[in-house]
């Protein structure tokens, strides 16, 4: 049983214990670097470690942890949509998104998460809900400017002033501020509406422990059309000490069809499933629609590239027709 004995688990308490000690977490320099060796630490995923498995002493600084982290990123981003949102009127926010220190590893998750959704769809989506955009909606914006051109996205998030600086950023753009539309609410409040989208994105921190996730995941699950996709961010290995783990169980009423672990420098895995239910070729609105590999449950295929390739590590889930 990996516990506090563990030398990286150990390192992990040390940071937990001086993060949990600060006064604030909004970007600093003592900010900025302890969270950056945090983030270091848990980056190797070629760990045997179990989070699920730790001594009651570990998980419950992973519980504090994550929320920590989740504290830090919100204040992160809200300090540079201020920034970006207080240029110049002539200048476009857009155009400078590269000083966000994690901007590229957005691009990277991105286009990794615009793949897998193509590699699980016939069409391209024509209506994406993003839940828990937060004050600087990059997945979108993302997704937005480099791979989807006519798609309109509806980013959801509790926050209201989140959502007014996300939608400063995108106000000034003569493309996304006519196809991003922001919703001040509570994402379990959010019922008529939710089954008029392609995919449906949920962050990796609306929901912070395994009970709060489950319960929004369930509430999309009811409120989905069937067919359309679900897009969720995990950790794995290490990486759990930074964000939650979606689990396969935690998916009821949904085809879970593939969950990728990356290797690299981007933290989240990501897991995409399908609402069950309905026609696979037909889509909300009765348009045409996600068509999905064949799925087996009962089998389930861990595939990792040769070391020379080794970016990923892809779980694929196939039912029989």
């Amino acid at each position: 049983m990996a516990c506090e004995n563990n030398l990286v688990v150990k390192q992990i308490i040390d940071l937990y214990d001086q993060i949990s000690k600060l006064e604030s977490l909004k970007p600093s320099k003592n900010v900025d670097t302890l969270f950056g060796q945090l983030v270091s630490t848990c980056l190797p995923t070629d760990t045997n470690i179990d989070v699920t498995k730790m001594c009651e002493e570990v998980k419950y600084v992973r519980s504090n942890l994550i929320k920590l982290c989740g504290e830090a990123e919100g204040y992160l981003e809200q300090h540079f949509s201020t920034i970006l949102g207080s240029l110049q009127e002539d200048q476009n926010p857009l155009d400078h998104l590269h000083i966000f220190p994690y901007y590229d590893n957005y691009l990277k998750l991105g286009k990794l998460e615009f793949d897998l959704l193509s590699q699980h769809s016939s069409h391209v989506p024509t209506k994406i809900a993003f839940v828990g955009s937060g004050p600087m909606p990059l997945t979108s914006i993302v997704l937005a400017k480099f791979h989807l051109p006519n798609t309109m996205f509806h980013n959801f998030d509790i926050d209201s002033h989140a959502n007014t600086l996300a939608s400063s950023l995108v106000s000034r753009d003569p493309d996304l501020s006519k196809r991003m539309i922001f919703h001040t609410t509570d994402v379990l409040n959010a019922k008529e509406g939710l089954d008029q989208y392609d995919v449906v994105f949920l962050a990796a921190l609306v929901g912070m422990d395994k009970e709060a996730k489950v319960k929004a995941i369930e509430h999309l699950e009811k409120h989905m059309a069937p067919g359309a996709v679900l897009m969720l961010r995990s950790a794995h290995a290490l990486r759990a000490f930074l964000y939650p783990i979606v689990d396969s169980c935690d998916l009821k009423g949904f085809q879970l069809l593939t969950i990728y672990h990356p290797t690299d420098d981007v933290v989240n895995s990501v897991v995409i499933a399908r609402k069950l239910g309905g026609s696979t070729t037909t889509g909300v609105n009765g348009t045409r629609g996600c068509m999905f590999m064949p799925c087996n449950c009962s089998k389930v295929h861990a595939i990792m590239n040769n070391r020379c390739k080794k970016k990923k590590m892809i779980e694929e889930f196939s039912a029989i027709e």
